[in-house]
């Protein structure tokens, strides 16, 4: 496999096979790997893979249709209760995604990032979906499946967005 960071891309259709157990884990292992500040980690995680529940995420959530076919989606949820530095969740929630996005592709799988947070319609619709508490935030929906689809690494290194010292 090339770079597991350049192989990396978003993958919106799956195979009709579902995510083994095992794979679950190395996912869930690696999203809670990520560096969080103050090692806070803020995060809490929701299994989907209740059919009629995916399908009905595109119902708020204009962007999730793949869902609909995924075998697996995993809400990553962050709160601010209790941390000493609450204002940072939201970026302790990013790299806990992206790390597991990374896993995804070195299993073979493929997956794709949803937003939630910060839009209120989609916080809201999912939170009421899955049933998750007022206190905690949904910040994402991650697809995840075997891709039927093949994607190239893409490498979008851009040395005009590279500044040194000084803008």
């Amino acid at each position: 496999m090339d770079d597991p960071v350049l192989s990396r891309r978003s993958i919106r259709n799956y195979e009709d096979e579902p995510v083994s157990d095992e794979h679950v884990d190395r996912l869930l292992r690696a999203a809670m790997a990520a560096p969080s500040a103050g090692n806070q980690q803020p995060w809490h995680f929701v299994l989907v893979r209740d059919r009629d529940l995916l399908r009905q995420i595109p119902s708020f959530h204009p962007y999730a249709r793949m869902l609909e076919t995924a075998p697996l989606a995993i809400v990553v949820c962050g709160t601010e209760e209790g941390l000493r530095w609450p204002q940072f969740w939201p970026q302790d929630c990013s790299a806990a995604v992206e790390n597991m996005l990374i896993e995804a592709t070195l299993l073979g799988l493929g997956g794709v990032w949803l937003g939630v947070h910060p839009l209120e319609e989609r916080v809201d619709g999912v939170r009421r979906l899955l049933g998750i508490p007022g206190h905690i935030v949904p910040f994402a929906i991650v697809a995840v499946g075997r891709p039927s689809e093949e994607k190239g690494p893409s490498d979008r290194y851009d040395p005009s967005r590279v500044h040194s010292d000084r803008w």
